[in-house]
């Protein structure tokens, strides 16, 4: 049982966002990818209202992820995305991810607000932005 409801096809699709977004910043940062998306789905609120599941998440337009329109995106998960993808979806929480609902790759250093929204800190190559609690108490 995990902290939303999903299916096998589910956890493919999360692995295959979480390589596709990530996978240049190793098993945590894809895991964390995978924690910004599980927490979209849990929010309902601001920008991911009514999203009710991981594939609603990962194909919101507008407002979904950049790597879908890249080829990467549809190549099969491996087994170890597979399992990463698991683990997020059974209730893993990474920080900086921990609540986050963004994260971007910036060219320097991460800005302190990303569309009004405070930075959680950053990993490798992605800077995470997280809500307050009072926005979105479900991520927290």
């Amino acid at each position: 049982m995990g902290v939303i409801p999903y299916t096998e096809e589910h956890v493919k699709l999360l692995a295959r966002l979480m390589r596709a977004e990530a996978e240049g910043d190793g098993q945590l940062g894809m895991l964390m990818v995978g924690n910004v998306g599980v927490n979209r789905v849990r929010s309902d609120c601001l920008d991911f209202k009514k999203l009710t599941s991981i594939k609603d998440m990962v194909y919101q337009s507008p407002g979904g992820f950049e790597a879908i329109q890249k080829g990467y995106f549809y190549q099969r998960a491996r087994e170890k995305e597979l399992e990463l993808a698991r683990k997020t979806l059974k209730g893993g929480r990474y920080h900086p991810a921990t609540n986050s609902l963004w994260f971007f790759r910036p060219e320097g250093s991460c800005p302190a607000q990303w569309f009004n929204q405070y930075n959680s800190g950053r990993y490798k190559s992605h800077c995470f932005f997280a809500p307050t609690q009072s926005e979105c108490p479900r991520v927290f």
